[in-house]
């Protein structure tokens, strides 16, 4: 329905925040009573008296309660629900034209795509100024490469931009280099998915056996060993 009729109004709104914002909170509820159709049943909260209160003086005996009235309470109670019809909704079934071609929404999420390019080109960028030792021009671009990896695209360009670097035989490090590196793995990693188990996590695998760097002549110390807590 939002695709056939409200494509006019969408871009006739464009620009004004107060008229975008009533139009969410509008859907907003439309979904809302669509998932609960019911108004949720209000519970009464019985207060627990309060500690020490046993002690006080001039307390008031609770009063007795008459059998007859409690009685004819449930019985009304129990008549009311006998008598009430079953709680089914009626589906209203009706057909909803075709609306505007694709294309017009396409052009909408012009800008997000351009966006998602603008972040895949800054992860590249960052590990190639890490690869060429520029790590002034690296820590400029890290923390948007950090807030990159919330994005799949963006963990799955780190996992094939090191792989290439790993098939260069780039893989041994300074400790600057392996710090970067480490940090980005982690970040990815921390951001993966149940999803990306099978996809970015087993990407990482050979590289975090591959890049390593040297403590001291005859050790060495490779990158799974700072990111193997991960899940």
């Amino acid at each position: 329905q939002l695709v056939a009729y409200e494509v006019k109004r969408m871009k006739a709104e464009e620009g004004n925040k107060q008229k975008i914002l009533r139009h969410i909170k509008e859907l907003a509820e439309k979904l809302y009573k669509n998932e609960n159709p019911y108004p949720a049943v209000t519970m009464h909260k019985v207060q627990k008296p309060t500690e020490g209160c046993h002690l006080r003086l001039h307390q008031r005996p609770f009063p007795r309660l008459d059998e007859g009235t409690v009685q004819w309470i449930i019985d009304q109670a129990t008549a009311k629900l006998q008598t009430a019809p079953p709680a089914v909704r009626a589906e209203k079934k009706c057909m909803v034209p075709s609306g505007p071609p694709i294309a017009a929404i396409l052009e909408r999420n012009g800008n997000a795509l351009a966006n998602s390019a603008r972040r895949l080109e800054v992860v590249r960028n960052c590990i190639s100024y890490v690869f060429e030792n520029k790590m002034l021009e690296a820590k400029k671009l890290f923390p948007a490469v950090l807030r990159a990896m919330k994005g799949r695209a963006a963990r799955h360009c780190l996992t094939q931009e090191l792989h290439l670097h790993v098939q260069q035989n780039r893989a041994v490090l300074d400790h600057q280099q392996f710090d970067f590196i480490i940090r980005m793995m982690n970040c990815c990693l921390q951001d993966c998915t149940a999803m990306d188990e099978h996809g970015i996590a087993a990407a990482l695998l050979p590289l975090v056996t591959a890049f390593c760097r040297k403590l001291s002549p005859g050790i060495t110390q490779f990158a799974y060993s700072c990111v193997q807590e991960h899940v």
